[in-house]
């Protein structure tokens, strides 16, 4: 029961309110509820709690293989296989655009345990490179990385906890079915897989749920040294960044609801991560 509201057999209606025909939203019997004339003042603005409290864990699997240079050709390769858990990643927006500044509930921290922002299940890197025999070295950098983490949220303080700055995050529907990433640009994810949850109340999707785009990316190079003196060369440089032209996506927009009603741009992707194919051409003078 709630001193806001009456008693219903499947919990307490939402917003201290009786339940009516209008008003189904019910809070679910053990749901944490902040009703409303206990929330914090609404004449005072956002504000931050800091805390040094904190908890993380890493596990990873690491290999390497490498050649040693051998007739002008070496080569190394790694790959990496991880999980890395923690309360929250990114102190700043700065710091990370994939995750809220701050922990959703500071009275519940198990609530944000889910991946870091710099979470990346599967990291390889390549690197080589090829001394011609007529002068010219090759070189070559591959990159793969599976995609960020991020988080769906609501765009506004659903809760009514106070914390304007930090967006409350959705609940799962119950009814929904199929792919929730849908992996385009145009929506990297289907926003009818959530829900507004009741007033009041804290969503329950966890934090870092879904993850973002990956990236792959081939940069390479060509260089010719000539010899013009005694301690002086001349090394001309072609250096290609992105040489496949692949787009490697950005975030995409994590907000699912705008003004109670389903935003357009929920899962759009609006910049990459990445440039375009860029060339360019060099001569450096070694002294």
């Amino acid at each position: 029961c709630s001193a806001t509201g009456g008693c219903q057999a499947g919990g307490v209606s939402a917003g201290g309110a009786p339940a009516t025909a209008a008003n189904q939203s019910h809070v679910a019997l053990g749901a944490q509820y902040i009703p409303v004339r206990t929330r914090p003042n609404p004449y005072l603005g956002a504000g931050f709690f800091w805390y040094t409290e904190g908890n993380s864990s890493y596990n990873a699997l690491q290999t390497e293989v490498k050649h040693r240079l051998s007739r002008g050709f070496e080569i190394r390769a790694n790959y990496t296989w991880s999980k890395n858990l923690d309360m929250n990643s990114g102190l700043t927006g700065a710091q990370s655009q994939n995750q809220a500044q701050m922990i959703l509930d500071r009275n519940g921290l198990r609530r944000d345990w889910g991946p870091s922002a710099l979470n990346v299940t599967s990291q390889a890197s390549v690197s080589a490179r090829y001394e011609l025999p007529f002068g010219w070295q090759l070189n070559g950098i591959a990159t793969l990385l599976s995609g960020f983490p991020f988080t769906p949220v609501i765009g506004a303080n659903r809760s009514g906890d106070g914390d304007t700055r930090n967006p409350d995050r959705p609940s799962m529907n119950p009814s929904f079915t199929g792919p929730i990433v849908l992996g385009q640009a145009g929506q990297w994810f289907n926003p009818n897989a959530f829900i507004l949850p009741p007033v009041g109340t804290f969503g329950n999707l966890g934090r870092g749920t879904l993850t973002g785009p990956g990236l792959a990316e081939l940069d390479l190079s060509l260089f010719k040294n000539t010899v013009v003196s005694e301690k002086v060369s001349l090394q001309f440089r072609a250096e290609f960044f992105n040489m496949l032209n692949r787009a490697n996506f950005g975030t995409p927009n994590p907000i699912v609801f705008s003004s109670g009603a389903t935003s357009s741009s929920a899962g759009l992707v609006t910049a990459t991560a990445t440039t375009s194919r860029q060339i360019q051409f060099g001569l450096k003078l070694i002294f």
